[in-house]
């Protein structure tokens, strides 16, 4: 029985100090757990941290919807503003006769007469195309401008003051809402 026991404390032994062993280890593996674990004030800076994070991208998210929604209602606005545009460069011609018609009946040595309807017809369809934002450009005697004026010819000025303006119309130029719809086709004096 000797060796038997012999035996049994030698297994009880290796056990114990196994058992330590294995202790010690799972302290050291708990030492180490508790120091990888953040903190509950680092766990709360790192969600701070988080959350104005997405706060930021939230307000610029709504920032730029916003601004979308302003550009969206400024185009509809232009758009309607502008729908009629090709409608009413349409018109300009017609009123480019009406204008020349009304200017021969209009000189001293013409025999011809403008008659009253018409003239009502020239006054009302005038005041239709200023309501709808129609609006002559002046351009005789006025300084020549590429961006407003088309120049046709240029003659000699007939006085110094008419150097690099306009001496005559050919045609009217006009806006829609300060925006050009036609140049003003013009003669300059140079």
């Amino acid at each position: 029985m000797n060796i038997f026991n012999k035996i049994k404390n030698k297994v009880k032994k290796d056990s114990t100090e196994e058992i330590q062993e294995n202790l010690e280890e799972n302290k050291k593996a708990k030492a180490t757990k508790k120091s990888k674990k953040p903190t509950l004030k680092e766990q709360l800076k790192e969600k701070e941290g988080e959350l104005a994070e997405l706060k930021d991208k939230y307000l610029r998210i709504f920032a730029e919807f916003d601004n979308f929604k302003k550009r969206t209602i400024k185009e509809k606005m232009d758009f309607m503003r502008n729908a009629s545009q090709d409608v009413l460069s349409d018109i300009l011609p017609v009123i480019d006769d009406f204008d020349r018609a009304k200017q021969v009946s209009d000189s001293e040595d013409s025999e011809e007469q403008f008659p009253e309807g018409v003239t009502l017809v020239y006054n009302k369809l005038n005041g239709v195309l200023k309501s709808k934002g129609i609006k002559e450009m002046e351009s005789t005697g006025e300084v020549f401008d590429s961006e407003l004026h088309e120049a046709i010819t240029k003659i000699p000025a007939p006085t110094e003051e008419l150097k690099g303006k306009i001496v005559d119309t050919i045609q009217k130029g006009y806006y829609l809402h300060d925006k050009i719809i036609r140049h003003a086709k013009v003669v300059v004096g140079e």
